[in-house]
């Protein structure tokens, strides 16, 4: 009998394949000036109060992705954000995208009541901020069935998945790479060779993270490593922007 963590790899490569070559929306990507999206899943506290501060000190803003069903509360990736954490947030010009009201399993979560906590999450944003949407998504915790990026993809300009590299020549705007900065927050040369390779190929690198703390939890890094990494983006000469702005920029030069 095969042992269960082969199964387990086997079944993680089906949900990862599955996730890629369904409902792809293509986009181009092959710039002069690479781009780099600083995000942050869940965000917490600590994702806008410490990196946020680090990326006012270079005079960037990221992404926030949003579960309005965990806000105010203790979660593993430590205490989430708070209706006032929004309003400066979105004062410096930071993105808030949306991360479903319930934060979902994407793969686990029936793809029509996955699609409820999306609305219910852009309804809860505009009860706090009439003014504001959601225009970019991420997906929690898992790659999503085809059916939710399926219904994902009406709601949104573009959605934001992981697989730890970059975006280059034709991008799948439904599922985009991200890469985590905590699975190398231990070797920060591995993080800038990326930033490298991203440089030398004109793509789009997408930067994920949740909290940023002194003690970070497995989720997060510490602010020394995403300083270290910000100021080796900002050095690299890649243009640094939102998620939003980002693939505004893509869509002027496509």
């Amino acid at each position: 009998m095969l042992p269960l963590h082969f199964w387990a790899r086997v079944q993680g490569r089906y949900i990862r394949s599955a996730a890629r070559l369904f409902f792809k929306r293509p986009l181009a990507i092959k710039r002069q000036v690479p781009l780099i999206s600083f995000t942050f899943d869940d965000f917490p506290r600590s994702a806008w109060h410490t990196g946020g501060a680090i990326l006012q000190r270079h005079g960037l803003q990221g992404t926030y992705y949003a579960s309005f069903g965990l806000m105010g509360k203790q979660a593993p990736t430590g205490t989430m954000f708070l209706p006032e954490d929004m309003k400066g947030l979105l004062e410096q010009g930071h993105e808030l995208g949306c991360h479903t009201f319930n934060h979902c399993h994407s793969w686990e979560t029936r793809p029509d009541l996955f699609e409820e906590s999306i609305i219910k999450n852009q309804r809860a944003l505009q009860e706090l901020v009439p003014q504001a949407s959601f225009r970019t998504f991420s997906y929690p915790i898992s790659p999503p069935r085809p059916k939710t990026k399926q219904k994902a993809a009406r709601h949104f300009l573009c959605c934001r998945g992981a697989g730890q590299t970059f975006n280059v020549g034709s991008a799948d705007l439904n599922y985009l790479s991200a890469f985590f900065l905590e699975q190398s927050r231990e070797n920060p040369k591995a993080v800038k060779s990326l930033i490298d390779q991203n440089l030398r190929a004109g793509g789009w690198l997408i930067f994920a993270t949740h909290d940023i703390s002194d003690s970070p939890t497995p989720w997060g890094c510490t602010p020394d490593f995403f300083e270290q990494i910000v100021q080796y983006a900002v050095d690299s000469g890649a243009q640094i922007l939102p998620v939003v702005q980002a693939w505004q920029a893509l869509r002027a030069s496509s």
